[in-house]
C-alpha cells in the first residue's frame, strides 16, 4: 500500500461517513434484512460512494460489500479483493450513541494488508497496514481527527503491553454471548469496557484495551479493516479455537453464509493466548 493509495481509501471512508451523518441528523426509516438485522438508507448511500471510488481508483480489484451481497451480488474475489462495510454498528446508529463506523479493507492472500475505520459521529479515524517504503514493506497504524472532510492531528498508534494488574477487556455493547461472558469470568480482568462496531478492534490497536473476544457471529466485512489496524499496531487477530492467525477467503461460487466468521480473539499480545485457550 502506498501513501497515495491509503489517502484515497481514507478519503472514501470520510466521504461515506459525511453522507451517513446527513441521514443521521434527520428522521429515517428502518427495515429488517432476511436475518433480522436492521438496515437504513444510510447503509446504501455510504456503500454507493465507496463502490464508485473503488471502481475509479482501483479498477479490476473485486469488491465484496455488505449491501451488494445482501442484494445477491458477490463477485469472484480471488486472492486480492476489498471488503466493505459501509455502516458497521447499525444498532448503535439507531441508538444515536455515535459508535458506528465505515470500514474498508484490502485483502491479499488471505491477509488484511490495509484497513481504514472511520467513526464519523465521533470525528475519529483509524488506519493501518503494510506500507511500501524504500526499506521494504512495513506495518504502520495511525489515528486521526476528522474535520472538514480531512484528517488532522494524525498520530502513530500501537498496542500496549498487557498490565500485570489485570486486563482491560472489550465486550460488544449489543452482542454479548454466554461464551464470551464465561471466558471473561475466568481471566484476571481489571476493567471491562463496552463500545460498538469495529471500534473495539481499534481500541485494542491504540492501547486502550488488551483483549476483544468475539465468541458470537460476525461477517468478514465487519472485522477486516479493524483487523488490519490491529496487526499494523503490533497486535493479532486469531481463531479462538486454535490461536492461529485469522484469514479471509471468498470461496468459488460463495454465498453470504460462506463469509461468516468463526469465533476470534483480538489481542494486544500473543502472550495472552495460553490463558485464552478453550476450557477443557
Amino acid at each position: 500500500m502506498t501513501e497515495d493509495q491509503a489517502s484515497i481509501l481514507n478519503r472514501l471512508a470520510i466521504q461515506a461517513g459525511a453522507e451517513i451523518m446527513k441521514i443521521y441528523a434527520e428522521p429515517f426509516e428502518v427495515r429488517s434484512k432476511d436475518d433480522g438485522s436492521p438496515v437504513t438508507k444510510a447503509d446504501a448511500a455510504a456503500e454507493k460512494i465507496i463502490l464508485a471510488g473503488l471502481a475509479e481508483h482501483f479498477p479490476g480489484v473485486p469488491v465484496v460489500a455488505e449491501e451488494a451481497v445482501e442484494a445477491g451480488s458477490l463477485p469472484a474475489a480471488g486472492s486480492r479483493y476489498f471488503l466493505v462495510d459501509p455502516l458497521d454498528g447499525t444498532k448503535e446508529f439507531l441508538k444515536k450513541n455515535g459508535e458506528f463506523t465505515v470500514n474498508i479493507a484490502l485483502i491479499e492472500d488471505g491477509k488484511p494488508v490495509y484497513g481504514v475505520v472511520a467513526a464519523p459521529a465521533l470525528g475519529e479515524i483509524f488506519w493501518g497496514g503494510l506500507f511500501k517504503t524504500e526499506a521494504g514493506p512495513g506495518p504502520r497504524a495511525f489515528k486521526g481527527i476528522i474535520g472538514n472532510g480531512t484528517i488532522a492531528d494524525a498520530v502513530p498508534i500501537a498496542v500496549r503491553t498487557p498490565p500485570a494488574a489485570g486486563l482491560s477487556v472489550l465486550a460488544s455493547r449489543s452482542h454479548m454471548s454466554e461464551e464470551t461472558a464465561a471466558l471473561i469470568n475466568r481471566l484476571k480482568v481489571a476493567e471491562q469496557l463496552s463500545v460498538g462496531s469495529s471500534l473495539k478492534l481499534c481500541w485494542v490497536a491504540e492501547g486502550r484495551a488488551d483483549l476483544y473476544p468475539r465468541l458470537a457471529p460476525t461477517m468478514q466485512w465487519d472485522i477486516a479493516a479493524g483487523d488490519a489496524v490491529v496487526r499494523a499496531a503490533g497486535g493479532a487477530v486469531v481463531y479462538a479455537a486454535n490461536g492461529e492467525d485469522f484469514t479471509y477467503r471468498v470461496p468459488e461460487n460463495a454465498g453470504k453464509d460462506d463469509l461468516r466468521n468463526p469465533h476470534f480473539l483480538a489481542v494486544s499480545s500473543k502472550s495472552l493466548l495460553p490463558d485464552l485457550a478453550p476450557a477443557a
